[in-house]
């Protein structure tokens, strides 16, 4: 199965960069590959935690559903992350859906290898633990977030995540390089479809965001950072009010 897999594709992604071709290649003995088409999932919330991944190509949302039945966005997962690692938080279940946004490719291992795989792999165990403590870090912020700013903020806040982990200069601005919609962007902060196309129909207005079908493009980035700072906007001048008056 993983005879079809280019094997500098693999060691070219920074978990595996420092491994010979014999590591490599014993590595990708006990490799399977997913390959999953929009819409599929590679794992559930709530089914037992027996593979741990590494996404080589395409974009997965991991979706969680709170005990009050609402769905919650948690992150997006790229090409060279880690996920499905409920085994390294001594989980037996994962805790969230991962689902993909585009056609992705991903490759994964039986839990029960973890240990090893980590012991004999120090760029990846020193990777994973990274993850972890990042995935932690990115919770309390996100709490901090919903308990203490107002929705402009959080919404801001989103967009300028996903543009460093996915962005992608173009003659109209910076794209988010894989398909989010609205409703994916509420689910990340903590409000309703209608207010987040209400701030983004008033950001198109501004020249901040467009944003289509399945598509968002940030126009003016220093605007944004200062949505996302809360920073009030600055007052015109004395000359530009002379000017708008006249």
């Amino acid at each position: 199965m993983t005879s079809h897999l280019n094997r500098s594709l693999i060691k070219n992604l920074d978990l595996f960069k420092s491994l010979s071709d014999s590591a490599l290649d014993a590595i990708l003995q006990t490799a399977q590959v997913s390959r999953l088409l929009s819409g599929a999932a590679v794992f559930r919330q709530g089914e037992v935690a027996d593979r741990f991944f590494v996404l080589l190509h395409g974009h997965l949302k991991v979706v969680q559903v709170t005990p009050d039945g609402e769905q919650v966005v948690v992150r997006y997962v790229n090409p060279g992350d880690v996920f499905g690692i409920a085994r390294a938080m001594r989980r037996p279940h994962y805790p969230a859906s991962t689902i993909a946004v585009q056609e992705s490719l991903a490759l994964g291992w039986m839990s029960s290898e973890w240990d090893q795989f980590t012991a004999t792999n120090l760029n990846f165990a020193s990777n994973a633990l990274h993850t972890v403590g990042q995935r932690l870090q990115d919770a309390h912020e996100r709490i901090q977030q919903l308990s203490t700013e107002e929705v402009e903020q959080r919404v801001a806040r989103a967009i300028l995540r996903l543009v460093d982990q996915s962005g992608l200069q173009t003659n109209e601005g910076i794209v988010i390089d894989f398909p989010i919609t609205r409703q994916d962007i509420a689910e990340m902060t903590g409000t309703t479809l209608h207010t987040v196309s209400r701030l983004l129909s008033a950001w198109k207005d501004r020249g901040v965001v467009t944003s289509g079908r399945k598509r968002v493009v940030v126009c003016a980035m220093d605007e944004l950072i200062r949505l996302a700072e809360g920073r009030e906007a600055p007052a015109p001048s004395k000359l530009t009010n002379r000017i708008e008056s006249e």
